[in-house]
């Protein structure tokens, strides 16, 4: 067994490696970049060295200096985690001639599988069942189109060297193609470095199941069963669950063994997952093979009680599989979130900044590899902690939470607990968003597609709510109490003067107070708070409401039990400059003071400009000085994230200047044109 390995990558996955290697006792290097330099992943490790700066290209990516560390640092092997380098076959060979394990599959087995258009022609000649499409060399743009139109519309166009959603468009007619092949060629190149695409028919209604194999370097090939990766947004996966629910026996088995043959095809190593797209009927057909350690490998080892990192150090390191096939079996379900810095009700659009305030659910950690199988209710998987910061450098993922029940149905309920419990201020999540999707009719009665997400819409993105008299509640009780330590700090020694104390005391009449709060639901209408000073507790009253006695009833910190006239509340309050992010019954409500003692707020004077949404760089634009547009045109595409984000026109107008040209890095909010309102 190895003594000190190299992790070749960043975030939660480099911490999660890290962690299976100190059980084992073997020591780790990390590797970071100039924006990583007190990252997680940098303290877990034995030993960190600096790669470059901020641009994955100059860093992560660089395999060079990555070789140059491990040996520098005497370390035997290389595990590159998933992303960046962990399926580049040259990195592979690269190490291998530097006298370095690479901890994944050969350099040939990730070749032959790299491609999507060669993968399913090995899979054609292995009998294994594929969806209609074109999958050649041929790259002329007319000719794909031709391809597109024979094979019938939905047709879905995917970057032939990519994954996790990138470089991937679902084209409905015929006038979209051209557009649409463009703008997929473009992601496909900027993340890839390989423009080349495939095009299938787009299955109605299908889901995503992937099965996780494994093999070593005696012969071994085996599978440990299936996940459920159907919710996806953008074509990312969003909830992963194992097994699959509504899975029959024999579907598993003919599934696993369609795996195992694809993996023994190309004589591959390690851990990898043979993805399929399946039909409400039961029947699939191959889609790909990611040849690395998937995102969602946790929901596997919490079903099957393994750990799959120990068994790809075993593996590299030339032992037997612990495990055959007839010793695996299935107890109870697990799920796992994809806890985002992202906005889902803009699209999904990442979201940038730091994360002031985090506080996960209580985990207890789950023992892998162990010989009982006694699985945590919880595990949180991060690569984050509270006052690190989310850049536009990397992927928006905070954490992984994975919950374990006997069965889906409690699983499902630790799920929406969880998320109830998790709470992060500093930048939007998706948190919110999750927890309504996991407790969405659909989900939870297993109804599940690709599409789902789309087909709820509604339901998954209500209107916004206006914030409960209980939750302002909170709010008011949280800001006069902060006053109350601030005015009795700053007392002194006239602690005893009533007019030198924030307590609201008034010599003749009791003190009516006036609060105002708005949400993005009471922007134009804040709401109006009155509370009325008394002995021990106020009357509390919203708008024109008859108010109700208040009271506090206990405060530990930033936690605090009030009770508003006969109601019990219990909730969190946490302070990000003028707002107050209020955590009560599992949602949470920022809410912006209007503090009268400050400053007027300042005007968003952009007139008629249109503004970055976050920092990035401009890769098309479809607009120039003078010309109409209609409301909905897109004018200016960017790219952040390594994801294509299109500026379009608000109304009806003309633009009259173009601010950015294609390959211009802009900040977020940078004005990218101007525009006038017809």
């Amino acid at each position: 067994m190895f003594t000190k390995i190299l992790i070749a990558n960043r975030g939660e996955i480099a911490c999660r490696v890290a962690a299976t290697a100190r059980r084992m006792g073997i020591k780790t290097v990390a590797v970071y970049s100039e924006a990583d330099a007190n990252a997680k992943h940098v303290a877990v490790c034995d030993e960190a060295v600096l790669i470059g700066p901020a641009a994955a290209k100059e860093s992560y990516l660089r395999a060079d200096k990555i070789i140059e560390v491990a040996r520098a640092t005497g370390a035997q092997a290389i595990h590159p985690g998933y992303g960046f380098l962990s399926e580049n076959a040259e990195f592979a060979d690269a190490c291998a001639e530097a006298g370095l394990v690479f901890i994944g599959p050969p350099a040939s087995a990730m070749r032959a599988m790299g491609s999507k258009s060669a993968a399913k022609s090995l899979m054609e000649k292995a009998n294994v069942p594929l969806v209609p499409g074109y999958h050649g060399d041929q790259q002329d743009a007319e000719f794909l189109h031709t391809q597109a139109d024979r094979i019938g519309y939905p047709v879905l166009l995917k970057a032939s060297a990519g994954g996790g959603g990138k470089g991937m468009r679902v084209i409905e007619s015929s006038e979209q193609f051209k557009d649409a092949l463009a703008s997929c060629k473009r992601e496909a190149i900027s993340s890839f470095g390989d423009d080349k695409v495939l095009a299938e028919k787009y299955l109605q209604r299908p889901r995503h199941i992937e099965i996780q194999v494994f093999a070593d370097t005696l012969g071994n090939c085996i599978y440990l069963f299936e996940r459920d990766c159907s919710v996806q947004r953008r074509h990312q996966k969003v909830l992963e669950e194992a097994p699959a629910p509504n899975m029959t026996a024999e579907r598993r088995a003919a599934m696993g063994e369609a795996a195992v043959a694809a993996a023994k095809a190309v004589g591959y190593v390690g851990a990898g997952t043979v993805e399929f797209i399946a039909n409400q009927d039961g029947s699939f057909y191959f889609m790909e093979m990611n040849t690395r350690l998937q995102v969602e490998h946790p929901v596997t080892e919490m079903i099957t009680g393994t750990d799959l990192v120990e068994w790809q150090l075993r593996v590299a390191a030339g032992e037997a599989l612990p495990k055959k096939q007839d010793e695996l079996t299935i107890h109870g379900h697990a799920i796992e979130a994809r806890i985002y810095a992202e906005n889902p009700e803009k699209g999904f659009l990442p979201s940038i900044g730091t994360l002031r305030h985090m506080q996960t659910p209580a985990a207890v950690s789950f023992e892998l590899g162990g010989t009982a199988f006694e699985p945590a209710a919880v595990r949180v998987d991060s690569g984050v902690r509270s006052g690190d910061a989310i850049s536009p450098f990397y992927d928006p993922m905070i954490a992984k939470l994975i919950v374990w029940g006997a069965d889906r149905k409690q699983a499902l309920a630790r799920m929406a607990q969880a998320l109830a419990q998790y709470q992060i201020v500093g930048l939007a999540t998706n948190i919110a968003f999750l927890k309504r999707l996991v407790e969405g009719q659909a989900f939870s009665t297993a109804d599940l597609d690709t599409g789902l997400i789309e087909r709820h819409h509604a339901s998954l993105f209500p209107a916004a709510a206006a914030a409960p008299a209980s939750v302002l509640a909170l709010a008011a009780v949280a800001l006069i109490e902060a006053e109350k330590e601030v005015s009795a700090a700053q007392s002194g020694a006239n602690a005893a003067d009533p007019w030198g104390q924030a307590l609201g005391w008034r010599m003749n009449q009791a003190y009516l107070r006036k609060l105002s709060f708005s949400d993005e639901f009471s922007a134009e209408q804040p709401y109006c708070v009155g509370v009325r000073y008394r002995a021990h507790d106020w009357l509390f009253g919203v708008g024109e409401a008859e108010p109700q006695v208040l009271s506090l009833m206990s405060q530990q910190g930033c936690d605090f039990s009030i009770k508003l006239g006969d109601l019990a509340v219990h909730g969190s309050v946490r302070r990000d400059g003028e707002l107050l992010h209020v955590f009560c019954n599992g949602a949470h409500y920022p809410l912006h003071y209007h503090d009268p003692m400050a400053h007027a707020g300042e005007s968003e004077a952009e007139g008629g400009r249109l503004t970055a949404p976050m920092p990035g760089k401009v890769v098309a634009v479809m607009a120039s000085a003078g010309q109409s547009v209609k409301k909905g045109d897109a004018l200016v595409i960017m790219e952040a994230m390594k994801m294509e984000h299109t500026i379009a026109a608000p109304h009806d107008g003309v633009v009259e200047e173009v601010l950015y040209g294609v390959g211009d890095q802009v900040a977020d909010g940078a004005p990218l044109l101007a525009f006038k309102t017809a």
